[in-house]
């Protein structure tokens, strides 16, 4: 079923083309992933797709009664409201009774307040929205929201935060997130991607995060050049068939090319040849050249290079019992940590936990609350903040990386400051406006810019990831593995993590950092298992009886397995046969489900097969599940 529909749809911003006559359907269950270069336009499009802006020219069509909510790229607070109240706000129809319940519950200091609340829970029950009240608490426990602080005091990330909980409470039929990771914690990440794939609308997404897409995705497309490709299936299955469009795109402008020369010889030729030329040959020349002058080349990829320092000595910094607190808050708890040259460190953990507090103890612009820190010699530093404070929004491009320079030298090389900033994808004309109107992934690439600018040997990331199109941090990437200097690594990107570092810290809570070898997925193979919960308070009550009293429990003979009854033994006795059948079902539906023309079959038989593929498996699970039990008696 289809939810929206676009039709020969064009928008402009300027001269800039953002769309040129494009088309997209939007059906039911459908995860869309958005991709594209920072600065094509990708949260403009988002925002047509809602209906805030409209397109030039053409047709967005939406269902009848279609609700769509939308997360943005830099939510901001409005007014003096607490969270709890911005969150219930995109519950039309009931955000102003939840939120007088809310209030109401935090405030029953007579009688009058408690007649109130009786008489707004009558009016809940009568709308239905306790299961909305439910899903607000939910939502806020999960993203780490306190419902009554106020919007004013909290920071970029927690503002993004909030939005992304209104987002997920309305549970819209179209929900479109714009970089809905940034500032989330793994932890948070790992909720909201199984939070997304049990929702039961449609999705649309913007993400730099590889891992998401991936695990999401189940169709991608690109906004490129004012075009929109549309690629089924999954990421990975993206990235091949782009990278075959892009060559077959290469081959047919090369080919052009050489007839386009051909043709421009021909003309030239001597006075003869021009006497008795074709005028029809002619007119098929100028309409080539007026071809070739609307094509929209593809931008350039981003060419980072990094103005290498003198070798840092061996140590970096060596940390011995280390401890910081704030206040009664115990952040980190005697760490000893030694960093040497050419390590390559990522440090993971929830968000506020104490990561960029122990880069600032490491750098020196903290002093430890107990312990000692010693720092190496030679150390060029340069530090990538996340909250981008170093940029200063008034300043052009040009005022920000040349600091009054005309030119930079980069490893030796003489650039002028208008050619280094091209190299991170800055147009000419782009170099002397303000950073205040630059995307967010265009304000990284800038940070990147002014950083590597400098000569360093110690290169100190704080969530350098968030905002840059997938490009630009595959680029990055390479960069920090080609880089032989020291790198202390802030970042939420699992894959990312996982392809720079060499080594993790883990904050493990209680101001406990612990040291794995490799990346992300290295300290998931590593860590301890977690332990398993006592079953009930009165195991827990029998535990602590004492040794004496549980070692004849642990000495006894387990309890001999109940007998099966004559009916539970036929069922046991045929349940691998119904195992093995319902395995061969879902076999041969998934085989159906991969082919590469699935998706483009009748919408009905597209939805009757997955959703009697997720029959199907629920069913396996329960005859696994009796299976088992029958087993153990």
């Amino acid at each position: 079923m289809s939810l929206l529909r676009l039709n020969d749809v064009s928008l402009h911003y300027g001269e800039q083309v953002l769309l040129d006559r494009v088309s997209l359907q939007v059906e039911a269950g459908e995860r869309i992933c958005l991709v594209g270069r920072n600065g094509v336009g990708k949260s403009t499009f988002m925002r047509l797709i809602e209906g805030a802006i409209k397109p030039d020219s053409g047709d967005c069509w939406h269902q009848p009664g279609l609700r769509v909510a939308r997360l943005e790229q830099e939510p901001r607070a409005s007014g003096d409201r607490t969270v709890y109240d911005e969150v219930a706000a995109g519950l039309a129809d009931v955000a102003e009774l939840l939120t007088r319940f809310h209030r109401l519950t935090h405030a029953l200091h007579d009688e009058s307040a408690i007649r109130q609340l009786e008489a707004v829970q009558r009016e809940l029950d009568a709308a239905d929205a306790w299961r909305y009240q439910q899903r607000i608490d939910t939502v806020l426990s999960r993203l780490g929201l306190d419902g009554d602080e106020s919007l004013a005091a909290l920071s970029g990330g927690w503002l993004r935060r909030v939005a992304l909980a209104r987002a997920l409470v309305v549970e819209p039929q179209l929900l479109l997130l714009d970089e809905p990771t940034n500032h989330l914690d793994i932890e948070t990440i790992s909720w909201l991607e199984s939070e997304l794939l049990q929702f039961n609308g449609a999705l649309l997404f913007i993400t730099h995060d590889r891992a998401l897409a991936r695990r999401l995705a189940t169709r991608v497309i690109e906004l490129d050049r004012g075009l929109l490709h549309s690629y089924e299936g999954s990421y990975d299955s993206y990235l091949t068939q782009r990278e075959h469009r892009l060559e077959i795109e290469e081959r047919e402008n090369a080919l052009f090319d050489k007839r386009l020369a051909e043709e421009e010889r021909w003309i030239r030729q001597g006075i003869k040849a021009r006497r008795t030329r074709n005028e029809g040959r002619v007119r098929a020349l100028k309409r080539l050249r007026t071809e070739r002058a609307q094509r929209r080349e593809r931008i350039g990829d981003a060419r980072f290079s990094l103005e290498a320092a003198e070798r840092s000595g061996k140590l970096v910094a060596e940390l011995s019992e280390v401890s910081y607190r704030i206040d009664d808050k115990l952040l980190i708890d005697e760490l000893d940590l030694l960093v040497q040259r050419g390590d390559r460190v990522g440090l993971i953990g929830p968000n506020g936990v104490g990561k960029s507090t122990l880069l600032r103890l490491i750098l020196g612009e903290l002093e430890p609350t107990a312990g000692t820190i010693r720092r190496g010699e030679r150390l060029e530093i340069a530090y990538f903040d996340q909250l981008r404070d170093q940029l200063d929004l008034d300043a052009t491009l040009v005022d920000i990386v040349g600091h009054g320079r005309d030119f930079i030298e980069i490893n030796g090389a003489r650039k002028h400051i208008i050619g280094y900033l091209e190299e991170f994808l800055f147009r000419p004309d782009q170099s002397r406006r303000s950073a205040r109107y630059l995307s967010g992934g265009e304000r990284a690439r800038l940070q990147l810019a002014r950083l590597f600018s400098l000569p360093v040997n110690v290169l100190v990331l704080d969530e350098p990831t968030n905002d840059l199109d997938v490009e630009s941090l595959e680029l990055l990437e390479q960069l920090l593995l080609e880089f032989d200097g020291t790198i202390l690594l802030v970042s939420h990107d699992r894959e990312f993590l996982d392809n720079v570092v060499t080594s993790s810290l883990v904050f493990a809570g209680n101001g406990r950092v612990e040291e794995y070898v490799g990346g992300y997925s290295d300290w998931l193979r590593q860590r301890p298992a977690e332990p398993v919960p006592a079953k009930s308070a009165g195991r827990q009550a029998e535990s602590s009886a004492g040794d004496k009293a549980a070692e004849p429990k642990a000495a006894s003979a387990p309890a001999k397995p109940r007998k099966l009854s004559y009916k539970e033994q036929r069922e046991l006795d045929a349940l691998p046969a119904a195992i093995e059948q319902a395995e061969q079902q879902i076999a041969a539906l998934n085989e159906t489900a991969s082919a590469a023309d699935f998706y483009q079959r009748p919408q009905e038989e597209v939805t009757a097969t997955l959703e009697r593929l997720a029959t199907l498996q629920s069913e396996l699970d329960e005859l696994y599940e009796r299976w088992l039990v029958l087993s153990e008696g």
